[in-house]
């Protein structure tokens, strides 16, 4: 098949393009032509701006593609610019989405009161009631990770267009929390490096500890994007992509602790023992458990990465790309007292 991707230079695009081009497809990606990642040499490229995409149309007329994937989609606009500009040109888009579209997502930041929705959540699962979910603090902390991200950044008016088109079939895979090498939100670090600096002990926020997430390492990821993509009777459907390993935040940094060989201890404390820069301001009873079976079940996709290598993979990129430290995040001072008054008031 012939390939064109847009975006596909970040965190989670270069693993598509090897995996794709590993497969026997051709590939041209489409990016802003700034620093980028070795990609395989067979990889077509074209320069240009994602904003402006009805210029190159001509372009992607004498590639002729057979399916687009889009990374880049923020928000309705880009969304109908991308079907005006490849109806006609291309059979199919597939649209990277997010399961923020969830109303368990608005019920978890306390966007509303609740009820608590029901788990695990399937592509079915009702949806926010309230678009754009983020306030501009949110916003600008998330632009910095992720540039593409725009002022009117929402997931689900892009979904509608892409599936409501009628003349361009599209796919909507819905991405969880990714880790990985590469992440630029660095999920792994601050565990990491408090386990590196050898605390004897880390203190979680005690709702926070039993709260689970759906998380996703990048490669398998990948793997299932690339599936999707070139799988016909992907076509109008829309795909949760999740790991089946459901792991609390607690469980889940026992993982990165035995890993690394840590010997400390993890402490559940509530949130008012423990210092600000620890505490999570969710509705940690609205857990966030969201079930892949359908992509499984349909396209047969199935992990090509072991929960334990992808760890493992995840803490040596961490320790070999440090982020800028905050210093106020690690205060270890102030989570020394905490422990001391937590524990003494245990004993």
């Amino acid at each position: 098949m012939k390939i064109l991707v847009l975006g596909g230079t970040g965190f989670i695009g270069p693993f598509v393009v090897r995996d794709l081009v590993e497969r026997g497809h051709q590939l041209t990606v489409f990016h802003r032509g700034n620093a980028t990642p070795v990609l395989p040499e067979s990889v077509q490229r074209i320069v240009g701006d994602r904003n402006d995409l009805g210029a190159h149309r001509s372009e992607i007329e004498r590639l002729a593609p057979d399916v687009v994937v889009d990374f880049l989609l923020s928000d309705a606009r880009q969304a109908q610019e991308l079907m005006d500009a490849i109806r006609g040109v291309i059979s199919r888009v597939v649209a990277i989405s997010s399961q923020d579209v969830y109303r368990a997502y608005e019920v978890l930041l306390r966007k509303t009161p609740g009820p608590l929705q029901e788990l695990p959540i399937t592509e079915e699962s009702e949806l926010r009631t309230q678009l754009h979910p983020y306030d501009r603090e949110q916003l600008r902390r998330t632009q910095t990770a992720f540039s593409w991200v725009t002022e009117e950044y929402d997931k689900i008016p892009v979904e509608n267009i892409i599936l409501g088109d009628g003349r361009v079939p599209g796919t909507v895979l819905r991405l969880p929390m990714v880790y990985g090498p590469g992440d630029p939100l660095h999920r792994f670090f601050a565990t990491v490096k408090r386990m590196d600096d050898g605390r004897p002990a880390i203190l979680i926020q005690e709702d926070f500890a039993n709260f689970i997430p759906p998380r996703g390492y990048v490669e398998d990821v990948a793997a299932a994007i690339a599936l999707a993509t070139v799988s016909s009777q992907a076509a109008g459907r829309v795909y949760n992509l999740a790991s089946v390993q459901h792991i609390s935040e607690l469980e889940w940094a026992r993982k990165i602790g035995d890993a690394i060989g840590w010997k400390g201890s993890l402490i559940a404390a509530p949130a008012g023992q423990i210092p600000e820069h620890l505490r999570m301001p969710l509705n940690a009873e609205q857990n966030w458990i969201v079930s892949s079976k359908r992509i499984r079940d349909e396209l047969g996709f199935v992990e090509p990465v072991s929960l334990q290598a992808g760890i493992e993979r995840t803490i040596a990129w961490e320790r070999a790309n440090p982020p800028v430290i905050d210093a106020r995040l690690f205060d270890y001072a102030a989570e020394d007292a905490a422990l001391r008054q937590f524990t003494s008031a245990r004993a």
